[in-house]
């Protein structure tokens, strides 16, 4: 006769040997999630956040410095070694001659000016090759030790897919400018290639969100998304994004030279000759005074949205969300009076790289309140 058992006896397959000791329940597949080196991922991508902010800052100081055409070819792999010797160094000058920016603009110049703005390039491309070599090596290093977590490869890929892009819009941006009747390139593809490294920047800030939590808190996170606060996280950083692209227009023309007053322009509301290139569209591009005007104007308005943004952030029931929208609110209001001072003192370089790196920490800090409303973090009840 079967043995009768209790219905809170434990079920097994087999009765364990006497003084073994008893198994440890196994995690399910929300703790299988947490598998893989994300911590190490992580500091890997933090090194990868660094180096973009460099070369954002390295490539802002090549534009002010008129050291970005200084190199004409594009030479992937052998472009990383520089001239060598006196004969290397004429054969690149030659090549720099022929283009618009030294017969305009730069025919002044001596092999030793030219060498200055050279190095400036040479630089800014070598901290690309850097850079991919860094995700390189991370990526195929955690892919071969299979430490990347499930569901990280696609994405892990996707930004060397991102860096390989950036590299072929650099170009593409430089070759704007080689030719033609140009002396610099063009702001649009300026804008073009700034925007895709703050969308890297986003991304990779994004990932090391993410990564910053367990899996398991991530996902119970996720149920108690904030909605509303969360779309509106959205637009925010969309409007912020927009705003960048049009500041890249404004340093690829130099537009924050042309009107140093605020709140007027030339002792009015807008500047007089907004209209008076043709066809008309190419105001919006190559204006200095359309440019800046538009690019105050979605200024103003993008302060009026941050406003908004924080009056509902500050009602959300999680003490972290709260401080987020703060303090991208603050950082808002900080670039906005750096931007101030940066068309009253006629844009100097250093001002002007500040302001661009102020955008960095914006950008930044309005992801963070972004990812706080979709994925809160837990409180007391006593924290509320």
């Amino acid at each position: 006769m079967a043995e009768k058992r209790s219905i809170f006896q434990d079920v097994e397959t087999g009765k364990p040997e006497a003084g073994a000791p008893r198994a440890e329940p196994k995690g399910g597949m929300i703790d299988a999630g947490r598998r893989g080196a994300r911590r190490g991922i992580r500091i890997w991508l933090m090194v990868l956040f660094a180096l973009v902010v460099v070369m954002i800052a390295v490539g802002g100081l090549t534009r002010l410095t008129d050291s970005g055409l200084s190199i004409t070819e594009w030479r992937p792999l052998t472009g990383a070694i520089p001239p060598l010797n006196a004969a290397d160094w004429e054969a690149e000058f030659d090549l720099y001659k022929q283009i618009p920016e030294f017969q305009v603009q730069n025919s002044w110049m001596s092999l030793e000016d030219f060498k200055v703005i050279y190095w400036w390039e040479w630089g800014h491309r070598q901290l690309g090759r850097v850079i991919g070599l860094v995700w390189a090596f991370g990526f195929f290093g955690f892919l071969v030790a299979r430490q990347i977590p499930a569901g990280w490869t696609k994405r892990l890929f996707f930004l060397g897919v991102l860096g390989g892009l950036q590299g072929a819009v650099g170009w593409w941006m430089v070759h704007s400018g080689l030719g033609g009747d140009r002396v610099d390139v063009a702001s649009y593809r300026l804008a073009t290639h700034l925007g895709l490294a703050f969308v890297i920047l986003g991304f990779i800030t994004w990932y090391v969100l993410l990564l910053s939590r367990p899996e398991r808190e991530i996902l119970q996170a996720r149920r108690a998304r904030e909605a509303r606060l969360f779309s509106l996280g959205t637009g925010w950083m969309h409007f912020t994004f927009l705003q960048i692209l049009i500041g890249a227009l404004v340093a690829g023309i130099d537009a924050g030279r042309s009107y140093t007053e605020w709140p007027l322009m030339g002792g009015g509301l807008w500047p007089q000759q907004m209209m008076v290139i043709e066809p008309w569209w190419r105001n919006f591009f190559e204006n200095p005074g359309t440019v800046q005007f538009i690019h105050r104007m979605t200024g103003y308005a993008l302060l009026a949205f941050s406003v908004l943004a924080l009056i509902r952030g500050r009602r959300s029931a999680n003490m972290a969300t709260r401080s987020a929208f703060t303090l991208a609110f603050c950082a808002l209001l900080a670039q906005i009076a750096l931007g101030i001072v940066t068309v009253v003192l006629a844009a100097p370089w250093e001002v002007a790289i500040l302001h661009q790196f102020l955008a960095v920490i914006l950008w930044v800090l309005i992801l963070r309140a972004r990812f706080h409303a979709g994925y809160p973090v837990a409180q007391s009840v006593r924290g509320r």
